[in-house]
C-alpha cells in the first residue's frame, strides 16, 4: 500500500440509527422532480393537510427545519427583546437558540430525572414578570406533561410552545403528542422517525396565527409564490410585504418523501416499541432500571433509547470506546445547553438532573430494520463494556 493511500476505518457493524427509506420514497421524489415543480408547491400543501389530520390539529405549516419552526413559534408567541422564555437545558441547543434569535433570553430549568422533561416544579421557580413563554420539549420522544405546565403558566399570560421535534408518533393522554398545544414544532431530520432529509412543521390552533406564519416562512409575502404561479390570485396579481419575513420554506421534493413517511409512521412506532421492550428484557432488571420508559400520561415513540449507566460503571467515554471496538455505534446522552459556550454561566438555578443525565447516559442503536441478532450483539457488547 502506498503511503499516500488514505486508510478508511471500518464502518460500525451496528449504527445508532438508520432512517427507514426505500423505493417508495425514491419514486415519490422522482415524480416531484419530473413534475417540474420542486419548490414549495402542491405537495407541501398536501403534506401539511395530511400531517394536521394525523396529529389532530387544524393548521400545519411546513418549514425547512424544526429550528425554523421554533423560530416562527417564538414570533407567534410574541417573544421579543427583554422577554424571558423558560427552556430545558437538556435539549439540542436549537431550543435555546430559537429564543435568542428573536432577542429573548432563555432561562434554563431542570428536568424530571425519569423523563428528561420539564415539570411544573422545575418551571415555577424561574417564572418572573418578564416570562413570555415556556418551551416544553418531548425529550427523545417522551411526551411532556403539557397540561400540568399549561395550568401553571397560562393563567399568568405565558404561552406554552411544545418542542415536539422528536415526538411524531408519541401520544399524550390518548391523543397524538402536540395535539393539545397552542403552538408546536416538529423535526423531520434523519435522526427522527419521520424524515424528509431536513424539514420541520409548525402546528397551531389559531387560524390567524397560521396565516401569519405561512407568510413569514415565505419572506412575508401576502400571496405565496405557489398561488401566484398557479394563478390563484388572478392575472397580474402583485404581492405585498407587510412585515419582515424569512426563507423558511420546505420543497415539494421533501414533502413528497414526507407523505410516504407519514404513511409508515404507525409501523415505525410499533417496531421501535417492540425493540425497546426487548432491550428491557435482554438487559435484565438491574440495567433496565436505567432505560427511559413511558410516563404515566402517555406513550413514547422511542426516537432515542437512552440508558443511565449504573453506579460503579466505567467512565462513559470508556464504555463508548469499548462498544465501538465491538462494532456497536452508540452515542453520548442528550446535551445540556447551559454547559456550551454560548450559554455557559447563565443558569440561574442548579440543574442536577440535567447534568447527571447529560454526563451519565448513552443512546443505544434503535431503528426499524434492527434485527434481533444485532440487538443481541448490542446487549452482549454493552454488558461486556460495563465490566470494571
Amino acid at each position: 500500500m502506498s503511503s499516500s493511500t488514505p486508510v478508511t476505518p471500518a464502518a460500525p457493524v451496528i449504527p445508532v440509527m438508520i432512517p427507514w427509506l426505500g423505493e417508495e420514497e425514491a419514486r415519490a421524489a422522482a415524480e416531484a422532480v419530473r413534475s417540474g415543480w420542486v419548490a414549495q408547491g402542491p405537495r407541501v400543501a398536501a403534506f401539511e393537510r395530511a400531517f394536521a389530520e394525523a396529529v389532530g390539529v387544524p393548521h400545519a405549516i411546513a418549514v425547512s427545519s424544526c429550528t425554523t419552526a421554533l423560530h416562527l413559534a417564538m414570533i407567534g408567541a410574541g417573544v421579543g427583546p427583554g422577554d424571558e422564555v423558560v427552556v430545558p437545558s437538556l435539549s439540542f441547543i436549537a431550543t435555546a437558540n430559537a429564543v435568542t434569535y428573536v432577542g429573548g433570553t432563555p432561562v434554563f430549568a431542570d428536568v424530571d430525572p425519569a423523563t428528561g422533561n420539564l415539570t411544573p416544579e422545575t418551571v415555577a421557580p424561574l417564572l418572573t414578570e418578564r416570562t413570555r413563554a415556556v418551551i416544553a420539549v418531548d425529550q427523545g420522544g417522551v411526551p411532556v406533561d403539557l397540561d400540568a405546565i399549561a395550568a401553571l403558566v397560562e393563567p399568568r399570560g405565558v404561552t406554552v410552545v411544545q418542542d415536539a421535534a422528536c415526538a411524531a408518533g408519541s401520544t399524550y393522554r390518548g391523543r397524538p403528542a402536540g395535539a393539545g398545544a397552542a403552538i408546536a414544532a416538529y423535526s423531520f431530520h434523519p435522526r427522527k422517525l419521520l424524515t424528509t432529509g431536513e424539514g420541520g412543521m409548525v402546528t397551531c390552533r389559531d387560524a390567524g396565527l397560521a396565516a401569519r406564519l405561512r407568510r413569514l416562512r415565505e419572506h412575508g409575502m401576502s400571496v405565496s409564490a405557489a398561488d401566484r404561479h398557479a394563478g390563484a390570485g388572478g392575472a397580474g396579481v402583485v404581492e405585498t410585504y407587510d412585515e419582515i419575513g424569512y426563507n423558511h420554506r420546505m420543497t415539494d421534493v421533501q414533502a413528497a418523501i414526507g407523505l410516504v413517511q407519514l404513511g409508515k409512521l404507525p409501523a415505525m412506532v410499533a417496531r421501535r416499541r417492540e425493540l425497546a421492550a426487548r432491550y428491557r428484557d435482554l438487559l435484565g432488571p438491574e440495567l433496565a432500571a436505567g432505560l427511559v420508559a413511558d410516563p404515566a400520561h402517555g406513550t413514547g415513540n422511542f426516537q432515542s433509547l437512552w440508558l443511565l449507566l449504573p453506579d460503579g460503571a466505567p467512565d462513559r467515554a470508556e464504555v463508548l470506546t469499548r462498544l465501538a471496538a465491538a462494532g456497536v455505534s452508540a452515542r453520548r446522552g442528550i446535551m445540556a445547553a447551559h454547559l456550551e459556550a454560548p450559554y455557559k454561566g447563565t443558569a440561574r438555578v442548579p440543574l442536577p438532573a440535567t447534568e447527571t443525565i447529560t454526563a451519565r447516559t448513552l443512546i443505544l442503536p434503535l431503528y426499524h430494520s434492527l434485527t434481533h441478532e444485532q440487538q443481541d450483539h448490542v446487549v452482549a457488547a454493552l454488558k461486556a463494556a460495563l465490566r470494571p
